[in-house]
């Protein structure tokens, strides 16, 4: 699967993911009052209104960039309904030809993580049959734990050909609590990217690993210092956008081939018609807003990328 998604980045010159992660707050009004016309103002209601907004925009961009990466809490809070809406998300986005990075974050102990593995990326035995459950390409995991968390989902990986994204240094404010405490004298997200590095060896692709990196757009010098560590892998770059990352500041996550990172934007683009530069499009056209906001999130990162 990182070779497709390689291909993609390269057929679409667009190293970039849109993030799916719905609110209702996102979501325009006659959507809602659709869904809610048909099934109350209920938990199947919302998860309506979710999978119908979700599909306008996976339709106005699919043929823009090569993956999206749904964040599961986003539809686990509408219960089990919301889950069945992400994964009626998943799959259209396949058939759409999408790479899907399940944005899920598990960690745990080994037969739990493997529970996790197998329900996302894996196959499930049930009887004399197995069953693929929430079938996405890539998930993103928590290392914490370990290798007893970690590899599960490499053993899977290998299995399906899919891949893995594990956190390094994450976009959000407080990130630094843990992930830049010095471990010998070295910040431990730099331990955690070279446990990255180690455990892709085992699990490469033709130019990169099936493993690869959560490191977030917001953070470029120690987003430097990661590519360094971890020239194999992935680099999924969170914080584009609405949390501030800007091309310019990207440019240190590639490597020289112009490859090696993949650039999340999630409400800068589902929620574009919200914002000031496009309100003109209105709620009627928000999956248009959403095109116009991938474009010119796509033409910010080429010239960045052009300059450095």
């Amino acid at each position: 699967m990182i070779n497709k998604l390689v291909s993609r980045i390269r057929k679409m010159n667009a190293p970039i993911v849109v993030g799916l992660d719905p609110m209702m707050k996102y979501v325009p009004e006659y959507i809602k009052k659709a869904a809610f016309t048909e099934f109350g103002e209920t938990l199947e209601g919302a998860a309506e209104a979710v999978w119908q907004y979700n599909k306008g925009i996976v339709d106005a961009i699919s043929d823009l960039v090569p993956a999206v990466k749904p964040q599961i809490a986003m539809y686990e809070q509408f219960g089990i309904p919301g889950l069945a809406a992400f994964k009626k998300t998943v799959d259209y986005c396949k058939e759409k030809e999408l790479v899907v990075i399940g944005d899920i974050k598990r960690g745990d102990i080994g037969s739990t993580s493997e529970a996790y593995a197998v329900g996302h990326l894996g196959r499930v035995q049930v009887g004399s049959n197995t069953f693929c459950g929430f079938d996405e390409d890539f998930v993103t995991v928590n290392p914490y734990l370990g290798s007893d968390g970690v590899n599960p989902f490499i053993k899977v990986c290998k299995e399906e050909k899919k891949g893995i994204f594990v956190l390094v240094k994450t976009s959000n404010p407080s990130s630094g609590e843990f992930q830049d405490r010095l471990v010998d004298g070295r910040p431990l997200y730099e331990i955690v990217g070279e446990k990255v590095a180690e455990w892709g060896e085992e699990c490469m692709g033709d130019t990169y690993s099936y493993v690869g990196a959560v490191v977030g757009a917001t953070y470029p010098e120690q987003g430097k210092v990661l590519r360094r560590i971890m020239p194999k892998a992935f680099i999924l770059v969170p914080g584009y956008g609405a949390q501030g990352g800007k091309g310019a500041d990207l440019v240190h996550f590639f490597n020289e081939d112009g490859l090696g990172a993949v650039i999340n934007s999630s409400r800068g683009i589902i929620a574009a018609y919200q914002q000031e530069r496009y309100g003109q499009y209105g709620e009627k056209n928000y999956a248009e807003a959403s095109r116009a906001a991938v474009l010119d999130m796509k033409e910010d990162i080429a010239q960045a990328l052009a300059l450095r």
